[in-house]
């Protein structure tokens, strides 16, 4: 894989943190508080649950899935890059791959299961699921956060490579004049 590549991907997992984070903050913010605030004593509705879910509808397609394919290819990719990209690359991975098991681990088994109707204390499970998904968002926010300073260091090796390489064409032009002369 070449830095070409490298550059290619990390600009994707930018991109999918980004939407990941987003759509992750949008849920929390407009989704979340309907059916929470509408679980009864007796549990949540799972009509109310279903509807909801839109992360099963949509989410889970276009973020989850893509991006844990994203974070494991990061992985690969990290070694082909230079330390300090590496170094801010590695947070984002690790950061996304904690969110991402989270996510498939207990976010959407839990959500399963409350539009499912099957949870004897859903109000209790709702709440409890809307205050660790906060904690699924800080890591969200780290990993593209952490990736965007990868990219911005990155953008940072390439101008030096191009400024080494024409200081580098500078001297050599200066080495070929000075041979002409004598």
């Amino acid at each position: 894989m070449s830095h070409k590549h490298a550059r290619i991907l990390l600009w994707i997992f930018v991109v999918g943190l980004g939407i990941s984070a987003g759509a992750g903050l949008y849920e929390t913010k407009t989704q979340m508080p309907r059916w929470v605030r509408s679980a009864r004593a007796n549990g949540l509705p799972s009509q109310v649950a279903s509807s909801a879910n839109t992360g099963m509808q949509f989410w889970l397609y276009t973020t989850a899935l893509p991006l844990t394919l994203l974070t494991l290819a990061s992985f690969f990719a990290i070694r082909f890059v230079d330390p300090e990209t590496r170094k801010w690359w590695l947070i984002a991975a690790w950061a996304s791959l904690g969110s991402q098991i989270l996510t498939l681990a207990y976010f959407i088994p839990t959500l399963l299961q409350l539009s499912g109707g099957q949870e004897t204390n859903a109000r209790a499970v709702a709440f409890q699921w809307a205050q660790v998904n906060w904690f699924r968002h800080a890591l969200s926010f780290v990993a593209w956060l952490s990736a965007l300073q990868a990219f911005a260091c990155f953008a940072r090796m390439r101008r030096r490579r191009a400024s080494r390489s024409a200081v580098s064409a500078e001297r050599a032009s200066r080495i070929s004049e000075v041979e002409l002369r004598a």
